[in-house]
């Protein structure tokens, strides 16, 4: 059969461009997102990015240009998101954190063409303008500042029609990068294709209504709070609230006054709630349903979740940026019965655990995990290398190790390149981070391994104790021997008072690894 017609390829196009088209037509007066300074229904988000998209267009972006942006969390955001897909362009979601000499390597590695800014990052996002080659256009959230950029609300305010352009299911939506262990990150290319697979996952198997009303306060640069929550919800016509960032006492206070039901963080923000003065205070009551990822929920958390927000069902989603990003799921009622576990591959994803040549591994023994699902990125850019090496075979080659359980539950034993190789041995950080967990003066424990001259690595803790509470390092020694093997037990435990964490909450282990390198000073060459 002959190719489709442009006319027969429009009529049929499902792109990030018409998720939210559709949604206003069914829901035009419903609040579709809202953050401190401002609150939009369905109809009114819909007219802006029809805006932007089009002033966009008249500015010169054309459909596959890329359109970086450089923001913390807020409704323009979520036009920024919308604007571009509607225009046909590719977004660049840039991480806030980095520096300029970081953003300005995105930007000209993705070619980006249009830089758009935050006001109060405009510091950063001025010096790496200046640094990356090919810009044609810089705007700001906010009064544009200086000769040179533009104030995006000026986009707003303009009559234009919308673009209409071909966007293919294979076409690029999104490139983001990866926090990797590379020195320069990689350009994960997402198709419109990709996003709307892994929307469905998410959907169906996370339980995802319209009805939820859903607070969002990791960063949306981010894959999972972008398009594991709010894109989804946009979909479905839910209501979201939007925060800059995840502080716990203004997170509790927003789950109170907007009746929030749904909320994802990773592990290491919903302890900081339950730690939190706020958590018995604040009326909690209109939340149903919690999502986790980024790292396994520690078993103690877990009943401490259950038994202070009893009528929360929790989810845990597991993947990464590559899968755009979710591929396994952990459903309400297997969390205790499964405790520990990522849970089963997703409803458009397969999963296997694999040896170095790709055979599966009997149930119960460590492998990789990979996957084989249209979540998958088209690549990585201007990489056929890395993209070959990890597609090899015809999966998704995830990096993780895994075992996998007679029923098809998947448990993540650690990175790779986490792994603790320690006189002969390996340990998995995790095994031994759930262990001090249940030790009750813990808040929060990272494991890692430290460079030693007679062990290669050795374990190392570095411990958050909770407020008030005092243990000693031989006091929770004592605790993990009893419960693990010798080789196994943490050789030096570090206390301090927080946890170096990324900005979706993920826990920096490179980052503790070379701050506490020197604790393999103080650790022995013998058992």
């Amino acid at each position: 059969m002959s190719p489709a017609s442009p006319d027969v390829a429009l009529a049929r196009r499902q792109s990030l461009a018409d998720l939210l088209r559709r949604s206003a037509r069914r829901h035009p007066g419903r609040l579709a997102v809202a953050d401190a300074a401002r609150s939009r229904t369905y109809a009114e988000l819909d007219e802006d990015v029809t805006r932007v998209a089009g002033a966009l267009a008249a500015r010169g972006v054309r459909p596959g240009d890329r359109v970086a942006v450089l923001s913390r969390n807020s409704v323009d955001y979520v036009r920024t998101i919308f604007g571009v897909a509607r225009a046909g362009a590719v977004l660049v979601p840039v991480n806030f954190m980095l520096g300029s000499d970081e953003i300005a390597y995105v930007l000209s590695h993705s070619g980006a063409v249009a830089l758009i800014a935050q006001d109060a990052l405009l510091p950063v996002a001025r010096d790496a303008a200046k640094q990356a080659d090919g810009l044609r256009l810089r705007m700001v959230y906010g009064p544009a500042p200086e000769e040179g950029w533009e104030s995006f609300d000026s986009l707003l305010r303009e009559d234009v029609a919308e673009p209409i352009v071909p966007i293919g299911p294979d076409d690029p939506a999104q490139i983001l990068y990866t926090s990797g262990t590379e020195s320069r990150p990689k350009g994960a290319v997402l198709s419109h294709a990709a996003l709307i697979a892994q929307y469905a996952s998410c959907v169906i198997d996370g339980g995802m209504t319209r009805d939820d009303v859903e607070l969002h306060a990791m960063p949306l640069f981010h894959c999972a709070q972008q398009h594991c929550f709010l894109v989804p919800d946009i979909q479905l016509g839910a209501s979201s609230h939007i925060l800059p960032g995840a502080d716990p006492a203004a997170v509790l206070e927003a789950i109170e006054r907007h009746g929030v039901t749904k909320f994802f963080a990773p592990p290491t923000v919903w302890i900081s709630l339950l730690r939190h003065p706020d958590f018995d205070r604040r009326d909690l009551s209109s939340l149903r349903k919690g999502y986790y990822g980024a790292a396994i929920m520690p078993v103690e958390v877990l009943r401490e979740i259950a038994e202070r927000l009893p009528d929360v069902r929790l989810w845990n989603f597991y993947g990464q940026t590559e899968m755009a990003p979710v591929a396994v799921m952990l459903q309400p009622e297997d969390q205790i019965r499964k405790a520990g576990s990522a849970g089963q591959a997703a409803l458009n994803v397969e999963t296997r655990v694999v040896d170095a040549d790709g055979n599966d591994v009997p149930p119960g023994e460590i492998g990789e995990i990979v996957h084989r699902s249209p979540h998958a990125i088209l690549g990585y850019l201007d990489d056929p290398e890395k993209t070959a090496e990890a597609f090899r075979g015809g999966w998704f080659h995830s990096g993780d190790l895994g075992v996998m359980d007679e029923e098809g539950y998947l448990t993540v034993v650690d990175r790779i390149k986490d792994m603790i190789k320690t006189g002969g041995e390996n340990v998995a950080s995790r095994e031994v981070e759930e262990v001090v967990y249940e030790h009750p003066a813990v808040a929060e424990v990272a494991v890692v391994g430290v460079r030693h001259p007679s062990w290669i690595e050795a374990v190392v803790a570095i411990v958050v104790t909770k407020p008030g509470v005092t243990v000693t390092e031989e006091e929770l020694r004592a605790h993990v021997r009893a419960r693990l093997a010798a080789f196994k037990v943490p050789k030096a435990i570090a206390f301090v008072d927080a946890l170096p964490k990324n900005p979706s909450g993920k826990i920096l282990k490179r980052e503790l690894r070379d701050r506490h390198a020197a604790l393999a000073d103080r650790i022995p060459g013998t058992r």
